[in-house]
């Protein structure tokens, strides 16, 4: 990562390329205007998630090969969205194609094992160094199921996050996220804030929230929350923050974390739903070097198929093993997704395809740190294997509120059309990153790379 010396880009100037971009790019689709236009009679919202939504109208993508996607308008785009980061595999990979297409032919649902599970499992507990593992089907369902796991292995309530990241939609992680900056509070007293409605307070209480790179912090509210007599069941965490672009841990941090929770008997769960098997074969408790007690997956490990997966300690596991803890589900360990799952392991994600992440990603942020640097605008890059991203600040982003104080979120908007319009397929929203796959290739990553130097040499004209 690098910084530049921070410079005034004309606020005019970016609305005004916005405001263009934008005009070209809604009548670039008026397939998808009008089929959201059909699908708001039936579908809240005309999506069938809230984080689908998109103003004027969400584009609607008909068919995916390799590292390309197709609107209904016929529009081609490097797609460096890839599912909101499910699919580093790639598009209709042939790999996993054929093993779906073989077990939907035997059949597509038992509620019943089978040896691809087996086979899934043993293969996660090798990449993760955790020994056993269990099934569900989306990263919200993971973390859910987790952390009443932490809870009934420790005999407490409380839980702690960090403030800022996302860890899927149900009640308990629902706190603390994408609310108004002005009040979160101090960071060694931040404020337990549901994400929208529906969410009792009495559970939101019981969410605290912690800054991300302080271990310090962290310490000091845990040791509160025992003073109060609510000593928190675990930590749930993302080794680094994948919702803020990307933010690494400092040097040191995930260590103090491992430490400090080890010695206040809280159980650390790292939620590796965004960097499971993104960043490195066995994620961010591989690249980092930190064995968490627990891990939850999602997003890749489906070989592009619903699914999730935790990861725990033989101990840990044994409240769910003795069934003291209901980890059910009729879908878990699904047939098919676990054929996806298991041609993804064995034959996509291999060394070599995270070596080829690693280069694509490399080759990534060398071109936009030259754009940065050649055309004076404040920023810097930052990536982990397959996920990176521009981040628009003059300062080095390390939590939520340096995130919130630094990132430009204009400059971020009009860089989402830009790409949008030059066919580049990104997450909209000031908050995503890029995900890379295996089928992109060196040449898709110098396309990103000339679409952002055109774009820097329009604001600096």
């Amino acid at each position: 990562m690098s910084t530049t010396a921070p410079t005034l880009v004309d606020r005019a100037r970016i609305r005004e390329l916005t405001e263009r971009e934008q005009r070209r790019f809604d009548a670039s689709t008026p397939k998808s205007s009008q089929m959201y236009e059909r699908a708001r009679r039936s579908m809240v919202g005309g999506v069938p998630s809230s984080y689908q939504s998109r103003d004027p109208w969400p584009i609607f993508i008909e068919e995916g090969r390799g590292s390309r996607v197709w609107d209904v308008d016929g529009n081609e785009y490097i797609d460096y969205h890839n599912g909101f980061g499910s699919m580093v595999q790639g598009h209709a990979h042939p790999a996993i194609v054929e093993a779906v297409q073989r077990q939907v032919a035997r059949g597509t649902h038992f509620a019943a094992p089978n040896e691809d599970a087996i086979a899934v499992s043993e293969e996660l507990a090798r990449r993760f160094r955790l020994p056993m593992w269990r099934y569900v089907n989306s990263g919200s369902e993971a973390t859910m199921d987790a952390i009443r796991i932490a809870r009934a292995v420790t005999g407490r309530d409380t839980i702690v996050k960090i403030f800022g990241s996302y860890h899927g939609h149900h009640d308990y992680v629902m706190v603390s996220i994408g609310v108004p900056f002005a009040n979160i509070g101090d960071p060694d007293d931040y404020a337990s804030l549901p994400y929208g409605a529906g969410i009792p307070k009495v559970v939101s209480d019981m969410t605290i929230a912690v800054p991300f790179n302080d271990a310090a912090a962290m310490e000091r509210r845990i040791q509160r929350l025992f003073d109060e007599g609510r000593p928190p069941a675990c930590v749930i965490m993302e080794a680094a923050m994948m919702n803020l672009g990307v933010v690494p841990p400092e040097p040191g941090y995930l260590e103090a974390v491992r430490e400090l929770t080890r010695r206040f008997g809280v159980v650390l769960i790292f939620d590796e739903v965004k960097t499971g098997l993104t960043v490195a074969a066995g994620g961010a408790t591989e690249r980092f070097g930190v064995t968490p007690d627990m891990v939850t997956l999602a997003k890749a490990v489906g070989g592009g198929l619903p699914a999730g997966a935790i990861g725990a300690t033989q101990e840990i596991m044994e409240v769910v093993a003795s069934d003291k803890v209901k980890q059910v589900g009729t879908y878990n360990g699904n047939p098919l997704t676990m054929a996806a799952a298991r041609a993804s392991l064995e034959q996509v994600l291999t060394s070599a395809a995270y070596d080829h992440l690693n280069a694509l990603d490399n080759r990534l942020m060398e071109g936009c740190t030259r754009v940065l640097r050649e055309y004076h605008l404040p920023g810097y890059t930052v990536g982990i294997g397959s996920k990176g991203a521009v981040t628009f600040s003059p300062a080095k982003i390390t939590d939520y509120a340096s995130f919130m104080a630094n990132q430009d979120a204009e400059l971020t908007e009009l860089a989402w059309v830009w790409n949008m319009n030059r066919g580049i397929f990104m997450t909209p929203g000031r908050e995503e990153e890029w995900t890379l796959s295996v089928a992109h290739s060196l040449e898709d990553a110098d396309r990103y790379v000339a679409a952002f130097e055109e774009m820097a040499q329009a604001l600096t004209a």
